[in-house]
């Protein structure tokens, strides 16, 4: 982790938050597959789009491990999956391989959403693309080969929160999820705990990016008080999917992690936690540099796999 610090160190790219959107977009697409593991290949990839509640239509792209002539015929369990990037930048495309590897390992099929992102699109419509996408899988979910009894959501980063509160929403909307599977999930209202004030330099994510991608994201500061945004801040997560939680260990959204894990456990949820010791945020992505990320993929594939055979 060290030696990848040091390399990012020593290409002094411009920092995302000084590129303006459409900038800091093509940084992190062009950064996105360097230290990827190599890209799984899988019998069956496509791109589907999907309607929103305001017409719409989402990108999305479906992994499978199978042929669709040779999965079950009651088909295969399914996981939305959410991509991170500050609800600013990020897509199907720079997530693709972590997705590949999902769906490879667990044998499981992968939805990967293009939701609309910041600043063109504000506060709540990232979040009510994908809850649009999960509603859709659940009742549509056949027609593309989906278990729809067998369903899961999942992402990283800001993904991992709008994976948190889709749960929520599909918790009073009673639709049964198998898993909920966070990779270090934004959860707090203010970036206030300590581990934001302990890695809030030098290591991948900074406060100033933070900062910089939710101005992007909100529409002012009541924004932050809705446990959309804000996992933490809902009512109760009393009945809510039993939880998969990867965290980072050097990373300043660890503590609202480990938080939002204790406020699912004192609910009465299921929670397995993970924190992978001497890694960053985005460290999932760099399986080629950082062991821990391979065992991480793993780890969230034996979880899927569990939460399905249940």
């Amino acid at each position: 982790m060290r030696d990848v610090l040091r390399r990012m160190e020593r290409a002094a790219r411009t920092p995302m938050h000084q590129l303006g959107a459409d900038g800091a977009r093509a940084a992190y697409e062009a950064g996105a597959g360097v230290l990827e593991i190599p890209k799984p290949a899988l019998p069956r990839v496509e791109d589907l789009q999907i309607p929103a509640r305001d017409g719409a239509l989402l990108p999305a792209r479906l992994y499978a491990p199978v042929e669709r002539s040779q999965a079950p015929v009651t088909g295969l369990p399914v996981l939305l999956y959410l991509h991170g990037g500050g609800f600013t930048v990020g897509s199907v495309e720079t997530h693709d391989v972590l997705c590949r590897q999902l769906a490879h390992l667990s044998g499981a099929m992968v939805l990967s959403l293009d939701y609309r992102r910041a600043p063109e699109h504000k506060f709540p419509t990232a979040h009510n693309d994908a809850w649009d996408a999960l509603q859709w899988l659940a009742a549509q979910g056949a027609s593309v080969g989906a278990d729809t009894a067998r369903l899961a959501v999942g992402g990283d980063s800001a993904g991992g929160t709008m994976a948190a509160a889709c749960a929520i929403h599909a918790r009073d909307a009673g639709l049964a999820l198998a898993l909920q599977l966070l990779i270090y999930p934004g959860t707090t209202a203010h970036q206030d705990t300590a581990s934001h004030r302990r890695f809030a330099q030098g290591l991948v994510i900074d406060e100033a990016a933070i900062t910089w991608f939710f101005a992007q994201y909100l529409n002012g500061p009541a924004d932050r008080a809705d446990w959309r945004f804000a996992p933490l801040l809902a009512p109760d997560v009393d009945g809510v999917a039993p939880a998969w939680i990867g965290l980072a260990e050097c990373d300043p959204l660890v503590d609202e992690g480990v938080e939002y894990a204790d406020k699912l456990r004192m609910s009465g949820v299921p929670v397995d936690l993970e924190i992978y010791r001497g890694v960053t945020h985005e460290f999932v992505k760099m399986g080629r540099a950082i062991p821990e990320a391979r065992r991480a993929h793993a780890d969230m594939a034996r979880a899927l796999r569990d939460a399905f055979a249940a």
